[in-house]
Formats: C-alpha cells, sequence, structure tokens
C-alpha cells in the first residue's frame, strides 16, 4: 500500500469515526457494565473499525457500518467474558410503570436498567429503534428480515412494558 493510498485511508477513516461517534457511544452505553467499562468497549469498537475499515465496500453508509461493527464489538464481547465465567426517545414509555415520585432521570436510568435485562439481540434491536432508525436499516444492521425486524421490535415493548409493572 502506498503511503499516499493509506494517508487517504487513515484520513477518511477518522472522518468516519467523528461522524459517527455519537453511534459508538450510543451502542456502547447499552453494553456498559462492571466487567465492559464505556472506555473499553468504544476503544475496542474503534480498533475493529479500523481493522475491517480497509474492506468497507460502500454497499451501506458509514453510520449503517459503524452500528454493525459496534454491536458486533460489544455482544462479542460479552460472549466471550460469558465464556470465562463470569438524549433518547422513549416513546412507548408512557405505558411503562415508574415510581411517580421519579424524575425524568431517574425514569431514563429505569429504563436502561430494564432494557439490559433484555436478551443481546433484543437490546441491539431496541438502541435501533430508540435511535430512531428505519426498519429497512435495522435489518440491514441485524442481518434480520424487515418482518421479523418489526415482529421483534413489537415483542420487546410489550415485554418491556410488562417488566415495567413487575
Amino acid at each position: 500500500m502506498s503511503k499516499q493510498h493509506r494517508a487517504e485511508l487513515e484520513r477518511d477513516f477518522i472522518r468516519m469515526i467523528r461522524e459517527n461517534e455519537r453511534v459508538i457511544y450510543k451502542v456502547c452505553s447499552f453494553y456498559v457494565s462492571d466487567d465492559f467499562p464505556m472506555e473499553d468497549l468504544y476503544q475496542e469498537s474503534v480498533l475493529n473499525l479500523w481493522k475491517a475499515f480497509p474492506r468497507f465496500r460502500n454497499e451501506s453508509s458509514y453510520s449503517t457500518y459503524v452500528y454493525r461493527v459496534a454491536l458486533n464489538t460489544c455482544i462479542s464481547g460479552i460472549r466471550r467474558k460469558s465464556r470465562q465465567g463470569q438524549k433518547v426517545s422513549l416513546a412507548f414509555t408512557e405505558e411503562l410503570t415508574f415510581e411517580p415520585d421519579m424524575n425524568q432521570e431517574e425514569n431514563l436510568r429505569e429504563m436502561y436498567r430494564l432494557i439490559r435485562q433484555l436478551k443481546k439481540l433484543e437490546r441491539s434491536l431496541i438502541l435501533l429503534w430508540l435511535e430512531e432508525r428505519p426498519y429497512q436499516e435495522i435489518a440491514e444492521i441485524t442481518g434480520l428480515s424487515l418482518c421479523n425486524v418489526a415482529t421483534k421490535l413489537k415483542r420487546i415493548k410489550e415485554k418491556l412494558i410488562k417488566m415495567s409493572n413487575q
């Protein structure tokens, strides 16, 4: 690889990361735990994006690509660990039951707590939905069919509502 080509690749990569930094943080925030601090998840996601970037074929948008790599990085990290042992739009939350004296920040923390109890794929889907990604893009990122995305999201919302009522 020529120096000029490498310099162009690095420039394009840095621009992609800057434009999608919020996406990476959002994805990582859904998987943060004592075992997986935000800094580690973010750094691992960016590293994996860099490793895969030369093979990016422009068949999807940068944001779709970033979502997919960041999600796979977070999920893979959790899988590896489990083998070893061991401002968000909340449009449907009016149906969720929170304590009346909780403020908005506490409600948001409670929502994230409920979401963290979901299975890995469910968390990924609800994250993308909360980011107001179109169902077609969610299907591309996750590899699910459009119909499957719609069905799973409906069930996940119902599950969260049920969890909040317990």
